[in-house]
């Protein structure tokens, strides 16, 4: 009787320890939004973005990593309307000019280290687009079963140098910024 109740003590200890201390929350890719904005000189575009995968790691109620795949292949433009100009710009951001999704149909975020801040975390991790694996760093909310960021992201760092006025001249009014913005919304 003894070695039972050892037993079921052990076991409670070593199941509560467990659970406390590292946990995986995935997210409900279809209910996971991503919205971009790329910005020229001229104007913006918008659009969409879908999640293939992800999730963030928690211990001890602290978040401690995570990893999310995109589906490159899933780029949509908001801004315009079927017939004018949507699908010509969703094939342009698709191609090499771009981001190559035949080659690169994935993009990939890597939390290295999350570090606690007063609206939530300060995020290190590893970016990877179009095969180029870059440093980045964003403050992220999380609040219950949702987290949130918005984050610009250097294009040109992931060798997308297309229409860029840092590596090429004369480009006038056909310019585009090089940094683009990411509205990032997590539900898990």
């Amino acid at each position: 009787m003894k070695t039972k109740l050892k037993l079921v003590i052990f076991a409670s200890i070593v199941f509560i320890t467990a659970s406390s201390i590292a946990q995986q929350k995935k997210i409900n890719v279809a209910e996971s939004t991503i919205e971009w904005t790329g910005k020229k000189i001229t104007g913006k575009h918008t659009g969409t973005l879908n999640f293939s995968s992800g999730f963030l790691s928690f211990e001890n109620k602290q978040l401690s990593g995570g990893e999310f795949l995109v589906d490159m292949t899933s780029i949509q433009v908001t801004d315009l309307e079927a017939g004018k100009g949507k699908e010509k710009l969703e094939g342009h951001l698709s191609s090499d000019d771009f981001f190559g999704v035949n080659n690169y149909a994935t993009a990939k975020l890597v939390i290295k280290k999350a570090t606690k801040i007063a609206n939530g975390y300060k995020i290190a991790g590893d970016l990877t687009i179009k095969g180029k694996t870059n440093p980045i760093t964003f403050d992220l909310a999380v609040k219950g079963s949702s987290a949130s960021t918005t984050l610009s992201i250097d294009r040109t760092k992931y060798d997308i140098k297309y229409g860029s006025g840092s590596f090429f001249d004369n480009l006038g009014d056909k310019a585009i910024n090089d940094e683009f913005e990411l509205a990032v919304n997590l539900k898990m």
